[in-house]
């Protein structure tokens, strides 16, 4: 049992549980170390680059702007930026799905070796 002081001066006496860190009492379900979820800062995403800029030119045209594509800009920055392509599709594992058929092939010909003559 550990003790806290309230605001108001008196002590608060329960059975607090505190999280593997140490510093944030637990919820009921546990904390299990997890933190609050980070989101980026939204003025890091920049339409200009990125085919959002020819959308946006194109509506200032007719005298519109698109106030949400700086949310869809992320979609076209880092790792999202590359396309897939079919061979990353079909290629995908190969090398690994490649080493096991080998090992797998080599474990059964070791163990279980063809039986010579015969049909």
């Amino acid at each position: 049992m550990l003790c806290r002081t309230l605001p108001s001066g008196k002590p608060d006496c329960r059975n607090i549980q505190f999280s593997s860190r140490g510093h944030k009492p637990l919820s009921m379900g546990g904390d299990h170390g997890h933190s609050k979820l980070s989101m980026p800062d939204w003025r890091q995403w920049k339409v200009e680059g990125t085919p959002l800029e020819f959308t946006q030119k194109r509506l200032a045209a007719r005298g519109l702007k698109d106030p949400w594509a700086r949310n869809e800009a992320w979609r076209y920055s880092g790792g999202f930026a590359r396309a897939v392509t079919l061979s990353d599709v079909l290629l995908r594992g190969f090398k690994w799905g490649f080493a096991a058929f080998t090992v797998a092939l080599a474990v059964e010909y070791t163990l279980f070796p063809p039986k010579k003559g015969g049909h």
